[in-house]
């Protein structure tokens, strides 16, 4: 009796790591579009004559947006050695780069939080500007994508390290997406801090 030969096995899905790219795109579109109307704004201030995009005697702190700049390179770099433990099944590693990775992103969210402090901005009131307005909003917006990376980072430490060594997919997600953070924070440090 002849019998076939068995199927091949099924390609993997890599459901975590296209959906934290979806994610990425989403974000990705959404302060790309609150840059591109940081820059209209600031173009329409700077058009009128004598016009001032930055309010008078605001001073923007350029050396805590500069450490977040190359945190990010420390973040890639920990990322990426996360992924690369974690394919060699080294625990021990992808503990430490998961970890990294995640105190860096709170030091990142530590110097916003000083740089909202120093630069004492009014929302509302007489001295409320739309450069005001705009400065919270995409730094905000910021923040709230790095508190969601700060928990991936979490999530990601005690799914591997609570027995799932094989799932090696999120640890892939997780460099993914703050790598992308990464990218975007780049893009915001030109626009918001370097440019103003």
């Amino acid at each position: 009796m002849l019998a076939l030969p068995p199927a091949a096995a099924p390609a993997p899905r890599r459901q975590m790591f296209v959906g934290t790219a979806l994610g990425c795109v989403a974000a990705g579109s959404l302060i790309g579009a609150m840059l591109a109307l940081w820059m209209r704004f600031r173009t329409e201030a700077l058009d009128v004559t004598g016009g001032r995009w930055v309010p008078k005697g605001v001073d923007v702190p350029l050396v805590p947006a500069n450490t977040m700049l190359l945190a990010f390179v420390l973040i890639g770099i920990f990322a990426q050695w996360g992924v690369y433990a974690a394919r060699r099944d080294a625990r021990s590693h992808t503990a430490m780069a998961l970890a990294l990775v995640g105190l860096i992103g709170v030091a990142i969210v530590n110097a916003q939080a000083y740089i909202y402090a120093r630069m004492e901005l009014p929302i509302t009131g007489d001295g409320a500007t739309a450069f005001n307005a705009m400065f919270y909003a995409i730094t905000g917006t910021f923040v709230l994508l790095l508190i969601i990376g700060i928990g991936f980072s979490a999530i990601t430490a005690f799914r591997y390290m609570g027995g799932r060594t094989t799932d090696r997919e999120i640890v892939s997600a997780h460099a993914l997406y703050w790598y992308f953070l990464g990218a975007l924070f780049f893009a915001l440090w030109l626009v918001v801090y370097v440019t103003k």
